[in-house]
């Protein structure tokens, strides 16, 4: 076993040095000839300006830049006119858009998590110019008697628009509660003191999923303790159990394996779990597979279990796959992507996986080789 993890921790390490962390921004903004286009790192109280470029005659621009995480990221022009991105490792982002209305009318390819933020960008200026609109007209004739009835009727409109956004927000952190792009969610403003997201369930959920994850990153930090002083403030017994709650950080999952009987992830409270996402297909995936069979083996009748998910959509590959590579454990997928499961626990790549302990809570990321070893020796 030693041979193996040690063969496999030189593989890993090759694979891992020839990695690059870079990734590059292009783009076309119509309207933008000779302007200059800088890329900021955002801060939690400040910017640094990583990268800039002049567009040619075209509008056209190319920035690069280099992180090991999601991070945020300003594609600026000036203090007024910018897009907030989350970029990651390695993406290649397409950004096009128009520069005189370039913070409501662009458009962003190559990166899932900067979509996202545009998404949550739009929708939040969608729901405040309407609730602007509202305020403005109620400002404008609330002490007028013949207005009597369109007051009530803006009053329940703006009360409405603000609930569905702030709802939206709530759904969004609960389905995405591993990605960056919560916590830009989570610090929407309708003004100065009311943020958009009104819920403390919502917001403890993701601080506690990303705090586990990125526990270095400005930003998390700024959330989790923003979490940690509402409990403060609160004095209350019941708040402040809150954050160390049974399974706040990993979701629920439920598919079938082979043979189509469901497994449920959460069923295996009680066990270190290793949640280990995979494809029959995948090189590394596959010679990932030979150390957790013999990982399995050591550790298996100490409290430990693998929840192996799948992204096949073959199912012949998939069933082959785990009678070459003898996987005794739990393995499932449904046959197209296993998605749901993937955007729970924002998975862009495999092989992924995530170290649970008893109750549930994360406590590893993308163990591998004799790094998850040292961490199943470590607690059982």
């Amino acid at each position: 076993m030693n041979r193996t993890l040690a063969l496999l921790a030189i593989v890993l390490l090759t694979v891992a040095c020839g990695k690059k962390n870079n990734f590059a921004i292009s783009g076309k903004i119509e309207g933008g000839a000779g302007k200059t286009v800088y890329l900021n790192h955002l801060l939690t109280n400040s910017q640094i300006t990583v990268d800039s470029a002049k567009l040619n005659k075209s509008g056209e621009f190319k920035l690069k830049g280099k992180v090991s995480a999601p991070t945020f990221f300003l594609l600026k022009f000036s203090n007024s006119n910018f897009v907030t991105l989350l970029t990651d490792s390695a993406e290649n982002m397409t950004i096009t858009g128009s520069y005189n209305h370039f913070p409501t009318d662009y458009e962003v390819k190559g990166s899932d998590n900067s979509s996202k933020i545009r998404d949550l960008t739009f929708r939040f200026s969608g729901a405040k110019s309407k609730l602007d609109s509202l305020r403005q007209l109620y400002q404008k004739h609330q002490n007028d008697a013949g207005y009597t009835a369109d007051l009530e009727r803006w009053n329940n409109e703006y009360a409405k628009i603000a609930s569905d956004y702030s709802g939206y927000v709530n759904e969004f952190v609960k389905t995405n509660p591993f990605s960056m792009a919560s916590v830009y969610a989570l610090y929407q403003k309708w003004d100065e003191n009311n943020y958009v997201a009104n819920d403390f369930q919502t917001m403890k959920t993701a601080a506690s999923a990303l705090y586990a994850l990125y526990p270095k990153n400005d930003q998390v930090n700024a959330l989790y303790n923003n979490a940690l002083n509402i409990l403060k403030e609160q004095k209350n017994v019941k708040l402040n159990n809150l954050m160390n709650q049974v399974a706040v950080n990993s979701p629920d999952i439920k598919l079938p394996d082979a043979s189509g009987l469901i497994h449920e992830l959460w069923s295996l409270h009680g066990k270190y779990v290793l949640l280990h996402f995979w494809s029959a297909k995948d090189r590394t995936s596959r010679i990932q597979n030979q150390v957790l069979v013999e990982l399995y083996a050591k550790f298996k009748h100490k409290g430990f279990e693998i929840y192996m998910v799948s992204i096949d959509e073959d199912k012949a590959a998939w069933q082959a796959a785990i009678a070459e590579d003898h996987l005794s454990w739990i393995n499932v997928g449904d046959m197209k992507g296993s998605i749901p499961a993937l955007m729970s626990y924002n998975i862009h790549t495999v092989p992924a996986n995530y170290l649970l302990d008893k109750e549930g809570k994360i406590i590893g990321k993308d163990l591998q080789g004799p790094e998850l070893n040292a961490a199943l020796s470590k607690v059982l």
